[in-house]
């Protein structure tokens, strides 16, 4: 389980990020999305984010990592401890997710925020 500053100072790095929104979802999990979309979970000690598709099973299957849950088919990993990644690995990997994201979004939106 993740410390909960961590979480904390993960999801703070994310909400920092150009176009960041904040939301609260399912009774308690802290949301960063752009566009509406989400990029970075953080609840019950852990936290999700959306990777490459060549990544994913990489990624899942490091020590403190393994598909998130109902998430797992649109390629996001969930982080519950750090033995195999640090915070500044998962900092880089939260920002790597908001351009997945951002990437998918219309045009107008991709250009605001890029």
């Amino acid at each position: 389980m993740l410390a909960a500053a961590l979480l904390d100072d993960i999801l703070a790095s994310a909400l920092a990020l150009p176009g960041a929104e904040f939301d609260v979802k399912w009774g308690g999990a802290r949301v960063a999305s752009i566009g509406g979309k989400m990029f970075l979970i953080c609840g019950g000690g852990a936290l999700s984010y959306k990777v490459p598709d060549d990544d994913f099973l990489a990624l899942s299957g490091l020590p403190g990592m393994r598909p998130a849950p109902y998430l797992a088919r649109a390629r996001w990993v969930q982080a519950t401890s750090l033995e195999a990644l640090g915070p500044d690995d998962i900092r880089r990997g939260v920002a790597r997710s908001r351009e997945l994201v951002l990437a998918r979004l219309p045009k107008a939106q991709r250009l605001a925020w890029s």
